[in-house]
């Protein structure tokens, strides 16, 4: 079910997800392997390289609404209780300033 679920979002992926994809896949930045959309406990999360155990996460203006904002948090704590460290950035951050935003995650990628 989750993974039909991810699947689904994989193909109907936003404007953000899909110019940060380009930068990631095919283990194009650093050649560490990240995948979209994959179902990790009770979530799926956007993108994750899960042998640096890195979700990152683009967030459009749906998350700065209050029950979002509270949503994430829970989220971003249940991943980090478990050894995730998540990035996350506004899409407007890859819309003005992409190759930041790309180089941010390979410094944490790196470690």
């Amino acid at each position: 079910m989750k993974h039909d679920l991810a699947r689904k979002l994989r193909r109907n992926n936003t404007n953000a997800e899909r110019r940060l994809w380009m930068a990631l896949r095919d283990r194009r930045l650093g050649s560490y392997k990240f995948r979209r959309q994959q179902p990790v406990g009770p979530y799926i999360v956007d993108f994750i390289c899960f042998e640096q155990k890195l979700v990152v996460e683009p967030d459009g203006d749906q998350h700065d609404q209050p029950d979002n904002i509270v949503a994430d948090s829970v989220r971003t704590s249940w991943l980090e209780s478990r050894g995730y460290r998540v990035l996350r950035f506004w899409n407007r951050e890859l819309d003005v300033s992409a190759e930041s935003v790309v180089e941010a995650i390979f410094r944490a990628a790196r470690g």
